[in-house]
Parts: structure tokens; C-alpha cells; sequence
């Protein structure tokens, strides 16, 4: 057993030595995606442990095991004997070293799972090697990818390889991209190894392009939703009915919204939440997610932002405030905390820098957060009281 064979002091047996190699090379993935690409060239050379004379003597049972079933071995080619002599016991013919000469010799010695898997690889191969004999590197370092395949998928890989071209998804989405026989979702699921092979193929043009969206000239997936939520029905009509809607970071970028009031509120709960406000829109549920507030159209709206009182809320604000100059910071002062300190708790990992663009009042709170001045270093903005909410926030739209 392998436990046995970590902790033997000498006369290593077969069944030590396959525990081994399992450990060391066959189940070591990066051992033997080296060996197989040659990084790590054989032979795999195992010293067995003689013992000294003193030790063989102690345990002699062991002794006769370790040379007996080192005997009957086979193939012997893979042990080396040497003569030993010792006073006690002359001389005797002992196993020293164990040795696997190639990959060959590596799965016959693992035995017929690693034949098996190892005829797996070479299926799978195949038909991608048809193309170019380069594709061996990448395939190895996706090992465990390649041998997932059935035969067909591999196959469907070599199609899919041909297929694809520089800026052939120019304006598009990757699953709209015009392939034939080949889901596109089979696409994305191997897209690694994909991008691996081609960017063999294709001389390192997919690397030079930023990856393999860029190199295909695919648009990067949505990301960044967000949702928008009309607060008033005027609103609601002009956005053509909808009560809620989800839009992603740069669409809100490049589209300005229907109303004078735009409210940006860090939390989902606390967004679908909202009482109705006139003239105003509702963006919420983005978190750290500001990145679109440098939007042009924001500059001729009046824009406000309510986050969490705590460091990292104040950080978001911050960051709010360096893209848009203007906003106003909504329910993140002393009054909401002093109408609802008993409700803080304790903020699990706190921000230590001062965030920059914050005004005196902010950072004279975000540095009491820090000094312990109030119960606790966190006001989430889901435990203000509804009716609180509602007049801070009516007082804010009535401004206007």
C-alpha cells in the first residue's frame, strides 16, 4: 500500500513501488503531462532500498520477501541486481534500482486502465493531429478535456477547428456565430482548448488579439446587469409599460433614461423596495457596479446614490462621485444613523483607506465607523424604516 511504501525504511516490493508511481507520476497530473510532452524525460528510476546487514538481520522475513518477489517479477528487465555481501549472511543478490524506460513501459506497468485511457488519448487525438501534428501540446496540457470526449466530439473539434476565421463573428454575439453542423453551445463549452489549438494554428494571432472573442471579432456576453425600475406611472408609460427591466452596464452607458430623477441604490431588496417618486427611474442591485455613471446623459439629470453606511459603501460612493461630480448621496449621514444605530452591526472585513472623493461630513462618518464612535461599523441600507426611506426620499424628489 502506498501508506506503507511512504514510511518503509528499506526493501521497497513491487506494490510499494506501483504505489509510487501512481502517486508520483500516472496521478500527478503535471508529472505526467510532462512526460508525455517530454519535459520530464524518462527513464523513471526508483532506488528499492537494500538494506545493510544489520537491518536485514533484524527482519528477515521482510528480507527474503523483498529479493523473492523481486525474483518473480516480470519483465526483469526493469530491476538491477548487484552482489552484496554481508558478514552474517555472505553474499547475496540484491534488487537496487527499478526502472521504466518510456511511456510504453509506464502503462504496462500501471496495467490494462492506463492501456485504456491511454487508447483514449490517441482516438481523441487523432483527428485534431489530422490537421496539424503542433496540436500535440495543447491537447496534453488539456488532458482532461481530450479524454472526456466520445470519439465524435473529437471529431466535431477537428470540424469546428476548420471552420473558424479571423473576424468571421464581426458584430455578433460568439452563439450566433454562422457555423455549420456544429452547435455553437459546443463552442463555448470547449472554448479553451479551442483557443489553444488555434492560436497554434494560426501563429499566436489569437494571443497578439487580446483572446479568442477579439480574434473572431465576437461582442464580449452582457455582464453587469442591472435593474431599472420607473418609479412613477408617466414614467412607466414612456418605458413602454414595464414595470422592471434588467439592462447590462454598457447599455445603460450609451442610453439615457426617460426621467429627470435617476436613483442609484447599491442593493436589489432595497431597490424593489422604492415608494413611488415622480419623474424619477431606479438603478439598483449592481453593488460595486458603477462602472456606467460616466455616462454623458447622467450629466443633465439630477442623480442621487444610497448604499450601505459602512466602509465599502462609502468606497462605492466614492467611486460613484469621481465619475459624476454631481450626485448626492442619499440616507449615507449622521441623521440615518442616529434614527437607527440600534440596528448596526459589525462589518465583517472593512475597508482601511479613506476612500478620496468623499465630502468633510462623509469622511468624518467613515472615520467614526472606524474608531468605534457608534454600536457598530455597518448600517445596511435594508434595515432603514420604510417610512424614513419614504420622507427622505419624497423631500429629494420634491426638490426638483
Amino acid at each position: 500500500m502506498l501508506a506503507k511504501s511512504s514510511v518503509r525504511e528499506w526493501g521497497l516490493l513491487p506494490a510499494d513501488v506501483k504505489a509510487l508511481v501512481l502517486k508520483r507520476e500516472w496521478k500527478n497530473d503535471a508529472s505526467l503531462k510532462a512526460r508525455l510532452l517530454n519535459c520530464k524525460p524518462f527513464p523513471i528510476r526508483i532506488g528499492l532500498k537494500p538494506p545493510a546487514g544489520r537491518s536485514a538481520m533484524a527482519d528477515m522475513t521482510h528480507f527474503q520477501k523483498f529479493i523473492a518477489e523481486w525474483k518473480a517479477y516480470s519483465p526483469q528487465k526493469n530491476v538491477q541486481w548487484e552482489s552484496r555481501n554481508y558478514r552474517a549472511l555472505a553474499e547475496q543478490r540484491l534488487p537496487i534500482f527499478f526502472t521504466l524506460e518510456n511511456m510504453s513501459g509506464l502503462l504496462e506497468f500501471i496495467g490494462p486502465e492506463a492501456l485504456a485511457r491511454s487508447e483514449q488519448w490517441t482516438k481523441n487525438m487523432t483527428p485534431l493531429l489530422s490537421i496539424s501534428e503542433a496540436f500535440y501540446p495543447p491537447l496534453v496540457k488539456h488532458l482532461s478535456t481530450l479524454e472526456s470526449l466520445h470519439v465524435s466530439d473529437a471529431e466535431l473539434l477537428a470540424s469546428l477547428i476548420k471552420q473558424l476565421s479571423f473576424k468571421m463573428g464581426e458584430g455578433h454575439y460568439l452563439r450566433a456565430l454562422p457555423l455549420k453542423g456544429i452547435d455553437t453551445k459546443f463552442l463555448e463549452t470547449y472554448l479553451p482548448l479551442v483557443s489553444d489549438l488555434l492560436n497554434v494554428l494560426h501563429k499566436g494571432e489569437i494571443t497578439d488579439s487580446g483572446g479568442l472573442l477579439a480574434w473572431l471579432g465576437c461582442l464580449e456576453n452582457p455582464k453587469g446587469w442591472l435593474t431599472v425600475r420607473p418609479l412613477c406611472d408617466g414614467i412607466k408609460i414612456k418605458m413602454a409599460g414595464f414595470p422592471v427591466m434588467q439592462l447590462h452596464s454598457n447599455v445603460l452607458r450609451e442610453h439615457a433614461l426617460p426621467a429627470k430623477n435617476i436613483l442609484v441604490v447599491e442593493n436589489m431588496q432595497s431597490g424593489l423596495g422604492l415608494p413611488p417618486l415622480k419623474n424619477t427611474i431606479a438603478v439598483f442591485g449592481g453593488g460595486k457596479n458603477v462602472s456606467w455613471m460616466d455616462a454623458h446623459w447622467l450629466k443633465s439629470k439630477r442623480v442621487a446614490y444610497w448604499g450601505d453606511i459602512d466602509s465599502w459603501g462609502f468606497a462605492i460612493l466614492s467611486d460613484v462621485r469621481s465619475k459624476l461630480s454631481s450626485v448626492k448621496a442619499m440616507m449615507m449621514d449622521a441623521d440615518s444613523i442616529s434614527q437607527h444605530e440600534e440596528r448596526m452591526v459589525d462589518e465583517p472585513e472593512s475597508l482601511e483607506r479613506l476612500p478620496e472623493f468623499l465630502t468633510d461630513a462623509e469622511t468624518q462618518i467613515f472615520s467614526a465607523l472606524k474608531t468605534g464612535k457608534y454600536s457598530g461599523s455597518r448600517l445596511e441600507q435594508e434595515r432603514l424604516s420604510p417610512d424614513y426611506i419614504r420622507l427622505r426620499l419624497e423631500a429629494w424628489a420634491a426638490e426638483s
